[in-house]
């Protein structure tokens, strides 16, 4: 029952009520709205928006190319991570003989199992990659806000990678790569991974969803007005898990596909390593380029985005991720 729902009935409750009575309903529906109302924080449109400008807009692509600006985005997600946790470490891997850094931010029980939500923060080629993926990174800290101060059962990393994009995509090179190695290495308990990738982009023109076999629109329909949480076949119980609480506290419209590691997009990110050595993990995803016509183009632009869905995406997901087991 919502916070308004609940509110009003207690309302309507007090008004017959008797005079000598009214000072008191009146404290309890106030207490009673308030608990409601924050018993899950909503996400902040100017603050995503702010994220994707400092994300987006620098001077040069945030390409493998130009390592300086990786390291000024990365700067900044460092920066917003430490104004929520006081757990920020950047985990540094050398290509080519540069360094890149994945940027890692936990909260929660330090020796308890972990979840992992990660984002890339590099982009393909000359593009602004607003959606892609400047989308996945500004939720991810909103997200962090969100977890501020809040008490959990298990660790939660939220990590921002590099290297995601060609040409070290399907490499040891990426940042992804790097960091799920070093879990599996060190024996470190994981309970699953969770990948942003593109969760900004939405339209509710008819036809502007495709996919990879046609006969799938008969059941995901021909509007890109959803969310959707990837699986693969036999993903494990983590990603069971976390597609039915996110689809319980959904504030959007949230679709699950399942489907093999060989089928186009499935395995398209930064989930992949974590298949790869073991772990259950998803993909949260506006579907990229069966639904995004500037994907991977100059053209990726934050005026495309719809900033709110992209705050009720991050909300879904993080009271999903309260009611895990």
């Amino acid at each position: 029952m919502s916070g308004a729902i609940s509110c009003e009935i207690l309302f309507n409750t007090q008004h017959r009520c008797n005079s000598s009575q009214n000072l008191f309903f009146v404290y309890l529906i106030f207490s009673f709205c308030v608990s409601v109302t924050n018993s899950f924080a909503m996400s902040d449109t100017t603050r995503i928006k702010r994220d994707l400008e400092r994300i987006v807009n620098t001077e040069s692509p945030r390409n493998h190319l130009n390592v300086e600006t990786l390291n000024a985005v990365a700067n900044y997600i460092k920066k917003e991570f430490q104004k929520s946790s006081s757990k920020v470490l950047e985990q540094e891997f050398e290509v080519e003989s540069l360094i890149y850094k994945n940027i890692i931010c936990s909260y929660g029980p330090s020796n308890a199992e972990r979840i992992i939500i990660g984002a890339h923060y590099d982009v393909a080629g000359e593009q602004p990659g607003a959606d892609d993926n400047g989308s996945g990174v500004a939720g991810l800290l909103e997200l962090s806000r969100l977890l501020k101060n809040q008490i959990l059962k298990y660790r939660i990393d939220l990590v921002a990678y590099a290297l995601e994009e060609p040409p070290f995509f399907r490499t040891e090179q990426m940042g992804s790569y790097v960091h799920a190695k070093f879990l599996y290495d060190n024996k470190i308990p994981v309970k699953g991974m969770i990948c942003l990738e593109m969760i900004g982009f939405f339209s509710d023109k008819e036809n502007s969803q495709h996919y990879p076999i046609g006969l799938l629109k008969w059941f995901y329909g021909k509007y890109g007005d959803f969310i959707t949480v990837v699986q693969k076949f036999r993903s494990g119980e983590f990603a069971r898990e976390i597609t039915q609480r996110m689809k319980e506290s959904a504030r959007i419209k949230i679709e699950l596909f399942k489907g093999p590691r060989f089928l186009p997009g499935v395995d398209f990110s930064d989930h992949l390593n974590y298949w790869n050595f073991g772990f259950s993990a998803v993909m949260i995803t506006d579907t990229a380029f069966y639904r995004n016509p500037n994907y991977h183009r100059i053209s990726d632009t934050i005026e495309t985005l719809d900033i709110p869905k992209i705050a009720l995406v991050i909300d879904t997901l993080y009271e999903g991720l309260l009611r895990m087991d």
